[in-house]
């Protein structure tokens, strides 16, 4: 727990559940009962572990002692939305802190808040919203924890204007293993707030953090939706709206000959109109079981993609949409996960500087099309240049593309050895956040930056994606 000295604005108690609205997320329910193995939201690798509860600050460094050190190593985790494993450790202890989820401080005048590192995204916005508040950065799920944002240092549709989810974090408390605990903001300890941001959670385990919100009058978006035809129109349309907050497109990756590459280029702003601002209502629908491995094919998913491209009767649509269905479209489906099928998922996002943008997305796409192996949750968008504050952070300026494949190894573990091999050669680098097939050589040579970030390393904390990558 942060001391007086450390942080005297921070009030330790717990708030009346009046003033912080905890609610479970009922899809994790069944991830962090106790049970082996974890999973990450990909369900691939699967790795036995120990589930080990942390509800209190206090709470580590001292269960080290309790598993006499923890042979095998052991990662501080959130509600494991990661999609490979980086949020996995295999034969280890995972140290689930989605416990410590209670509101610290709240200055409505600044839009600074205090929460401890379990509170996630949606906690969040349930107590920020009716306040006038919104995320300054937010993924495409608000089922993730404060310290999971910090930890993979998100990024969203506003990247080009308000750069990455670290860059709002103020300060944040860092404990290490052997007990020190360290304040860390731009002033202090900038190279362990550096670190920690980006870092995967291997510098520490984050006990509070605190992070400035932007204000909001509505819970609308003022949208606009415009169908394109390739590239090239993606790229114009990025430069025309570069001014406008929120930007992303998705992409059809199965089609060929004259409707490749085309897409819906979606923008949106917060409307200025003022409006009624309340919590969102809990989701209700669940996707009830593993779908057969045969659902999703070519067949069916160009299918799809057809019907979504159309879904827009009008070449341009505009329309004020609440927030919900504007950031977190697949959120409202608890497991959607399990449309995957049981063997689970693989997903693939490269960021590729500007000089080799246009020709590397072109030539990944068609590498894909020509694969068989379509992806129907394909996303694409510029990044800026608003530096990332983090040491090992992973949006640069340029393009990046983000595609979901069903796991059949014959056919889906050789196209993403391609297409990692294709995002190097353009100079591009990989998400770990989504990673399960990296190799070590892959990740030394996109993130150079590694061996100087490996000196801040916690010598007890590790992860299964680390121990894959950075083999000499």
């Amino acid at each position: 727990m942060a001391t007086p000295a450390q942080s005297p604005e921070l009030s330790h108690r717990t708030p009346p559940s009046s003033e912080l609205p905890v609610r479970p997320e009922s899809h994790a329910d069944d991830q962090f009962a106790g049970q082996a193995p974890f999973s990450s939201w990909g369900r691939y690798p699967n790795y036995d572990a120990t589930i080990v509860p942390l509800s209190w600050q206090s709470d580590f460094p001292a269960v080290l002692k309790k598993f006499d050190g923890m042979p095998g190593g052991a990662l501080a985790v959130g509600m494991g939305r990661s999609y490979g494993d980086s949020c996995l450790l295999k034969d280890g202890h995972l140290l689930v802190a989605t416990g410590m989820n209670r509101l610290l401080a709240w200055d409505q005048e600044a839009g600074l808040l205090t929460a401890e590192a379990g509170l996630t995204l949606a906690q969040l916005l349930d107590f920020s919203v009716p306040r006038g508040y919104f995320l300054p950065v937010s993924p495409g799920t608000k089922y993730v924890t404060l310290a999971g944002a910090v930890a993979n240092d998100i990024h969203g549709k506003n990247h080009h204007v308000s750069g990455t989810f670290g860059l709002h974090v103020t300060k944040f408390e860092l404990v290490r293993s052997d007990g020190t605990r360290m304040l860390c903001s731009p002033t202090e300890n900038p190279d362990w707030y550096a670190a920690t941001i980006g870092g995967l959670g291997l510098t520490g385990v984050i006990t509070w953090i605190q992070i400035r919100l932007k204000p909001i009058v509505s819970r609308l978006i003022d949208y606009e939706g415009i169908q394109f035809h390739g590239v090239d129109e993606f790229l114009a349309l990025t430069e025309q709206y570069k001014h406008v907050e929120y930007t992303v497109s998705w992409i059809d990756c199965s089609s060929t000959g004259k409707n490749f590459a085309r897409g819906i280029f979606m923008l949106g702003d917060h409307s200025k109109i003022p409006d009624e601002l309340t919590p969102s209502p809990e989701p209700k629908l669940v996707f009830p079981m593993d779908a057969p491995s045969m659902a999703l094919n070519s067949v069916t998913v160009s299918a799809f993609n057809t019907l979504f491209f159309h879904k827009q009767i009008k070449p341009r649509v505009r329309a004020l949409q609440d927030y919900e269905p504007f950031f977190y479209p697949l959120d409202k489906v608890l497991h959607w996960n399990r449309m995957y099928g049981k063997s689970g998922l693989l997903q693939f996002q490269y960021a590729i500087p500007w000089e080799s943008a246009r020709e590397g997305t072109i030539a990944i796409l068609n590498e894909v099309t020509k694969s068989g192996l379509a992806s129907f949750l394909a996303v694409v968008k510029a990044f800026g240049d608003v530096r990332s504050p983090g040491m090992m952070s992973f949006p640069q300026p340029g393009i990046t593309l983000a595609l979901d494949f069903p796991i059949k190894p014959d056919k889906s573990f050789p196209l993403f050895d391609r297409l990692a091999s294709m995002t190097l050669d353009f100079g591009g680098k990989l998400y770990p956040a989504k990673d399960a097939r990296m190799t070590a050589s892959q990740f030394q040579t996109a993130y150079p930056q590694w061996q100087q970030f490996a000196r801040y390393k916690d010598p007890l904390l590790t992860s299964s994606f680390w121990e894959r990558v950075t083999q000499q």
